[in-house]
């Protein structure tokens, strides 16, 4: 799928978010740069988290409360080389939507079920997303989602 901009990221962000409910993870790889952060922003929001939404990098995880559901925000990038686990359990099964940014680096501790979404840089604005489900759950969104033209 194709994003042409930031506007029409947040609208995918928010087309996504009326599928989520507690206890679904969400897995966000792509290069530095590529809008993973910018991607978990817009999820957040579109869930109703009013507070500013920044990058855990240096904190692992980061908490919020929506309006409906909590928010767990993960980026794993540090976690490169370690095998800490860090309680991920506890979030991954919590009454929340998790997303977890560098989830490679904490393939051992995931759950066997999630929507991988993974984000390719085109150029300064547009990116290619594209979508690898496990789960029954996160199959029916990724056929609700993964042709819908987001455009700005």
């Amino acid at each position: 799928m194709r994003i042409k901009n930031k506007t029409a990221m947040q609208a995918f962000a928010n087309q996504l978010a009326t599928y989520l409910k507690a206890q679904d993870v969400l897995l966000l790889d792509g290069d530095l740069g590529a809008g993973k952060t910018t991607l978990s922003q817009f999820i957040g929001q579109a869930l109703g988290v009013k507070r500013h939404i920044s990058s855990p990098t240096f904190n692992i995880i980061k908490s919020y409360q929506g309006t409906t559901l909590k928010f767990h925000h993960m980026d794993c990038y540090r976690l490169e080389d370690s095998d800490e686990d860090l309680g991920f359990d506890e979030f991954f099964e919590d009454e929340a939507v998790t997303v977890v940014e560098w989830s490679q680096f904490i393939q051992d501790y995931l759950p066997p079920h999630y929507l991988k979404i993974n984000i390719q840089t085109i150029n300064e604005t547009e990116r290619e997303l594209s979508f690898e489900a496990r789960g029954s759950h996160f199959e029916e969104i990724k056929e609700a989602i993964e042709h819908v033209q987001f455009t700005d």
